[in-house]
């Protein structure tokens, strides 16, 4: 809303806000929103209703506050697919990523303290910090969407923030930060005191090692995730945060009461015991990406290269908002990001790639 009633007393910073989120619409192909399009498999659906039957029967009670079942199988998971040594006191679990991000900023955020990002990154980093009183500062990315670590560094010392947010592989760019230049980051992050909120929601579409490996020697990395994308999640509201003790307990801090629901965590915890057969789509998601790279060079256009499940891609003569358009009239939903020249696609199915592919081609003709 641009204009509020003169009896809402909503903080002036917040006056020139409007909800975050894409659009949304029904009858299309959806490529806009990085979803993972496969349905779960037949059998975690039957184990997630029979557990859901047995939680039912007490949800008159308030659930665990402290989600400790949930977050030794996160710990479990992480440890598997990692090599790094995790228990749940390196773990907490909430409603989406988002209410990681929240709950830091909500910690170590706030009046007088700063937080910087490197943008074009997640949108939401900035929204929380100006919902939270935290002054954003952007740090700039370079033109192919990388970060410039020496430039990084020394906005680092300059600026001193209390949070650093680096977001790798990177959304919108799909674009990686590697574990050597993290750690370069975090050094600096250390002399400041500050917080480096590695945000990984795309982890397991990426080759490159997790921050997660150098929270043991650099106790102020932490690793914000969510089994949205690679666990085909996205419906159960369901992120998690990797961090040294010291920080679960300040997120235990801020956290609602019996924030996570009974029937969110008995959800969760059956598709961790199955999160082989969850990410079975991830290869095949990978090898459609390349086929949707082929496709967009093939008319003359770019993309950027991505180790997440979605494109960011260029080339087109006219204005993106008309490009967005013309696919929204032949029933394919991409997003457009707001970058001046660029559309975003999330890789789909393979029928819904043939979709997006066929389209590209009548537009760019």
């Amino acid at each position: 809303m641009s204009t509020w009633p003169s009896w809402l007393p909503l903080r002036a910073e917040l006056t020139t806000l409007s909800p975050y989120g894409a659009p949304q619409i029904s009858d299309v192909v959806q490529l806009n929103t990085n979803e993972n399009p496969f349905t779960l498999p037949v059998e975690v659906q039957s184990a997630i209703v029979t557990e859901i039957k047995e939680v039912a029967a007490s949800l008159n009670r308030y659930p665990d506050r402290d989600a400790v079942r949930l977050r030794s199988k996160l710990a479990q998971y992480i440890e598997a697919n990692t090599g790094v040594r995790t228990s749940v006191v390196n773990i907490w679990a909430a409603n989406g990523s988002n209410e990681i991000l929240q709950t830091i900023f909500l910690a170590c955020g706030g009046s007088g303290r700063k937080a910087l990002g490197f943008t074009p990154s997640y949108s939401v980093h900035p929204l929380i910090a100006k919902i939270t009183s935290t002054t954003w500062v952007e740090g700039k990315r370079t033109s192919d969407f990388t970060i410039d670590i020496a430039v990084a560094i020394q906005q680092i010392l300059d600026e001193k923030p209390s949070l650093i947010f680096i977001t790798t592989p990177n959304n919108p760019s799909g674009t990686c930060t590697s574990l050597s230049d993290v750690e370069k980051m975090a050094q600096a992050a250390g002399t400041v005191g500050a917080l480096l909120v590695v945000d990984e929601a795309y982890a397991e579409f990426s080759d490159e090692r997790s921050a997660i490996a150098l929270i043991a020697k650099y106790p102020h990395v932490i690793s914000s995730r969510t089994m949205s994308k690679a666990f085909a999640f996205a419906g159960v509201r369901v992120g998690y945060l990797v961090a040294d003790p010291a920080v679960i307990d300040a997120a235990l801090v801020t956290r609602l009461p019996y924030h996570l629901s009974a029937l969110t965590q008995a959800a969760a915890e059956v598709a961790i015991d199955h999160a082989s057969l969850m990410q079975r789509g991830i290869k095949e998601l990978i090898s459609e990406r390349d086929v949707l790279v082929r496709g967009i060079k093939s008319v003359g256009w770019s993309s950027l290269e991505s180790s997440a499940n979605f494109l960011l891609f260029s080339g087109f003569a006219r204005p993106a908002k008309e490009i967005w358009q013309e696919f929204l009239n032949k029933g394919i939903l991409i997003r457009d990001v707001g970058l001046e020249g660029y559309l975003r696609v999330t890789v789909g199915t393979q029928a819904e790639n043939q979709r997006f592919l066929t389209a590209l081609q009548e537009i760019a003709q």
